[in-house]
C-alpha cells in the first residue's frame, strides 16, 4: 500500500474490473451491518446508507482523477529527463568546454513551455497506465506534514482492521464451539443472552475460551507478520467463492422464514442513539479508496470507468439493503448477533448441520486468509513512514521491531474487547473517515493545483471527476470534519450517561 510504482499486472476488461471492485467492497464489514441497521432503525439506516454510498462514489472519482494526474506528472518528468540527457550529450560533444552554454542548457530545461509536451502527442498524457499507490500520490502532491498525516491515518485504519479480524475469528469459534457442547447445543441464534462469565466447557468460561482461541489465532497467523506473504490468485478465488455462497445462503434462508410467516423482527423507523455505530459500519463497508490503484490500473479500457464505478455502487447499495432488510425483519433486534452469520447456527432456523457450521465458521476461513496480508501491509507502511533517503534499518529493527509493533497492539485490543460492532464503528468513524473522505478530497485539490501549475490552466485531465467544481471538495471536507466532531460528541455524551 505504501511505496511507489509497482507492476500493473495482467490487464482485464472493464466488466471484470467491476466484479473485482464489487468483491473488494463487499467484505467482512457487511456482516456487522444488519445489527447496526436494527440499532439505528430502518428508515435512518436506509437514508444514511444511500448518502454514504454517494459520498464514497464521489471520493472514488477523486482518487481516479489523482491517479491520472500522478501518471501525467511521472510521464512528463521522464520526457523532460530524456530531453535533458539529449541536450547534455549534444552540448558536451560540440562545446564541452563552454560552461556558459551548459548553464544555458539547464536554464532552458527549467523554463521550457510545458505545452510542448502535449503538442508532441500526448493527448494520452493522463492515461492511467502505471500503478501509483496512495502513499506515492501523497508524496507527490502533499507537503511533509500532509504525508505524515496520511501515513498516520492509514496506519490507524489498518490497526483497527487487524483488531476487528483478531476479535472476529475467536468470537465465531467461541460461539460455535460453546453452543455445541453442554446444554447449549444449537442455541447460538435462539435469542439466549450469554455473559462472558457463563460456562463453556466444564470450568472453562466463555471469555476464557475466547482468549484461548485468540492466543491460538495469534500463534498460528502472527508469525506471517515477520515474513513477506502475497495473496495468490487461487486463494482470492476461493475466499470470494466462499463469501458469495455464505451471503446468498443467508439472504435465501431469511426470505424463506419471512415467506413462511416465521419472521420475528419488528424494526423501528429511527433510533438516533444507533447512528454512531451505523455511520462507522457504513464507512467501513464502502471502503475501497486505498485499493483503487491496484484495481483500476489493470483495466484495459478506462474511457467509461466512472460509469462502471457508479454501476458498482448501485449494485452494492441494493445488495446491502437486501441483506440488512431481510435480517431485521427475520430476526428480533435483541437476537441479531454482531457477526450476522452466527444467527444461522440455530437448529430451529437451519436443520442441516453442515450449513450451520459453514455459516458459523465462515468468518474464520475468510478472515484468516486476509489477516497476514493486512499485517504485512501495515508493517510496510511503518517502514515507509520512518524511511530516510539512502538509509537502511538494522536487522533487529527491520525483522523484529516493526513486525512486533504491527502485531501486538491489535491483539491487545482484541484481548480487552470482542465488541465487533463498536470496533467496526470506531475504526470506520475515525480512520475510515479520513481515508474515505478527507484524503481523496485533498488529493483531488492538490493534484488539480499541481496539474495547472505544470501543464497550464487550459489542460483538461481526461479522468477528471464528474464532481469537478471546487464546491464538492469543500463539501466533502466539511462533511468529513463534521463527522469527526459528531462521532466524538456522541461518544462523550454516551459515556457521561453511563
Amino acid at each position: 500500500m505504501a511505496g511507489g510504482i509497482t507492476d500493473t499486472g495482467e490487464l482485464y476488461s472493464p466488466y471484470v474490473g467491476l466484479v473485482y471492485m464489487f468483491n473488494l467492497i463487499v467484505g467482512t464489514g457487511a456482516l456487522t451491518m444488519p445489527k447496526a441497521f436494527a440499532t439505528a432503525g430502518w428508515l435512518v439506516s436506509l437514508v444514511l446508507l444511500m448518502f454514504l454510498g454517494f459520498m464514497s462514489y464521489m471520493t472514488t472519482t477523486f482518487v481516479v482523477e489523482a491517479m491520472a494526474a500522478a501518471n501525467a506528472q511521472l510521464r512528463w518528468k521522464r520526457m523532460e529527463k530524456r530531453k535533458e540527457d539529449d541536450e547534455d550529450e549534444d552540448s558536451s560533444s560540440e562545446v564541452s568546454d563552454s560552461d556558459v552554454l551548459l548553464q544555458d542548457g539547464y536554464e532552458r530545461a527549467e523554463t521550457r513551455p510545458i505545452l510542448s509536451v502535449q503538442r508532441r502527442g500526448s493527448a494520452n498524457i493522463f492515461e492511467i497506465t502505471e500503478r501509483v499507490e496512495m502513499g506515492q500520490m501523497a508524496s507527490m502532491f502533499f507537503n511533509k506534514v500532509g504525508v505524515n498525516l496520511f501515513y498516520f491515518c492509514i496506519i490507524i485504519y489498518l490497526y483497527g482492521d487487524l483488531a476487528i479480524y483478531a476479535a472476529a475469528v475467536p468470537v465465531s469459534l467461541m460461539q460455535v464451539t460453546c453452543s455445541v457442547t453442554g446444554n447449549h447445543s444449537c442455541s447460538v441464534g435462539d435469542g439466549t443472552k450469554y455473559n462472558d462469565t457463563d460456562k463453556c466447557w466444564g470450568p472453562i468460561r466463555r471469555i476464557d475460551a475466547y482468549r484461548l482461541y485468540l492466543a491460538a489465532f495469534t500463534l498460528l497467523l502472527g508469525p506471517f507478520t515477520f515474513f513477506n506473504v502475497q495473496k495468490t490468485k487461487y486463494l482470492q478465488i476461493m475466499t470470494s467463492l466462499m463469501r458469495w455462497i455464505a451471503f446468498i445462503l443467508m439472504i435465501i434462508l431469511a426470505l424463506i422464514r419471512i415467506s413462511r410467516g416465521q419472521a420475528e423482527g419488528h424494526p423501528s423507523m429511527a433510533q438516533l442513539s444507533g447512528i454512531r455505530n451505523l455511520f462507522g459500519v457504513c464507512v467501513y463497508s464502502f471502503m475501497c479508496q486505498h485499493s483503487l490503484p491496484s484495481l483500476i490500473t489493470p483495466i484495459s479500457k478506462k474511457k467509461h470507468v466512472n460509469k462502471l464505478v457508479l454501476l458498482d455502487y448501485i449494485l452494492i447499495l441494493a445488495f446491502y439493503s437486501l441483506l440488512s432488510f431481510t435480517a431485521i425483519y427475520c430476526f428480533r433486534n435483541d437476537t441479531l448477533m454482531d457477526m450476522y452469520t452466527l444467527n444461522f447456527t440455530n437448529c430451529e432456523i437451519i436443520s442441516v448441520a453442515f450449513i450451520r457450521y459453514f455459516l458459523g465458521l465462515f468468518p474464520v476461513f475468510t478472515i484468516s486468509t486476509n489477516f497476514p496480508i493486512i499485517a504485512v501491509t501495515l508493517r510496510n507502511n511503518w517502514k515507509t513512514l520512518f524511511h530516510r533517503e539512502g538509509g537502511t534499518y538494522p536487522w533487529v529493527v527491520d525483522r523484529i521491531v516493526f513486525p512486533a509493533i504491527t502485531l501486538i497492539p491489535p491483539v491487545l485490543v482484541a484481548f480487552c474487547t470482542h465488541d465487533l460492532e463498536s470496533l467496526v464503528g470506531i475504526t470506520g468513524a475515525y480512520a475510515g473517515n479520513g481515508i474515505q473522505y478527507l484524503i481523496p478530497a485533498f488529493l483531488a485539490y492538490c493534484s488539480r493545483k499541481d496539474t495547472q501549475l505544470v501543464f497550464g490552466s487550459g489542460t483538461v485531465n481526461k479522468h477528471l471527476s464528474p464532481f469537478r467544481h471546487s464546491f464538492w471538495i469543500v463539501f466533502v471536507l466539511i462533511w468529513g470534519f463534521s463527522c469527526f466532531v459528531f462521532v466524538t460528541a456522541n461518544i462523550v455524551l454516551s459515556e457521561s450517561k453511563l
